[in-house]
């Protein structure tokens, strides 16, 4: 039993690893960028962006809090730790969605990039209070996003939103509740917010 517990841990160690929320973003603006964008230009604009402005730049920011013993553990684990990081994260992304405007990207491309802002700074709001899933969010959001885009296709995310809704639980990091919460208000607030920015610029 022991045995059986250690490796249920171990995967959902793994995947809650493999799926922070910059791995999804890079994932689904990879995709944007060859599946939206006409030139070579705005293909490489958008890759650049989403690699340096939503993957880098927060991974050396948490090792740089973790070294400096702000944030205590790879999860986080106490709120109050994530509201500075949140707040520099959404300064980063304010400069990434200037750059994308700049460029003139897809409409799709761009609506999403500004959910990452808002999300985030509600998400900021939430965390003073509650410590609401961010693995869920970062998947959930990307999982409204590209079922925006091409439809019920999209859903095939949702098996990648149980696997990490549950390796945060079995890590004991968040609530049955906080990863609903989180799965919920990413997915929704994503897609609410593509189709009223995109209805709008059409």
């Amino acid at each position: 039993m022991l045995k059986e517990k250690s490796k249920a841990t171990l995967a959902a160690r793994v995947i809650s690893t493999l799926f922070v929320p910059p791995s999804l973003l890079i994932i689904i603006f990879t995709f944007f960028a060859f599946y939206y964008e006409q030139s070579f230009i705005n293909k490489m604009t958008v890759l650049a962006v989403s690699y340096i402005f939503g993957f880098i730049s927060p991974t050396i920011m948490f090792f740089y809090f973790r070294k400096k013993g702000k944030i205590i553990d790879l999860d986080a684990s106490v709120k109050e730790e994530r509201t500075v990081p949140y707040f520099i994260a959404v300064l980063t992304f304010i400069v990434g969605w200037i750059i994308l405007v700049f460029f003139k990207v897809n409409i799709v491309t761009s609506s999403f990039w500004f959910c990452y802002i808002s999300n985030t700074l509600i998400v900021i709001f939430i965390n003073k209070h509650w410590k609401i899933s961010a693995h869920a969010l970062g998947v959930a959001g990307p999982l409204g996003a590209i079922t925006f885009s091409i439809g019920p296709k999209g859903l095939f995310f949702l098996a990648l939103l149980l696997m990490v809704g549950w390796s945060r639980i079995e890590l004991k990091r968040h609530t049955l509740a906080q990863v609903i919460a989180g799965s919920v208000l990413g997915f929704t607030l994503t897609y609410f917010q593509m189709s009223l920015i995109i209805s709008n610029f059409k």
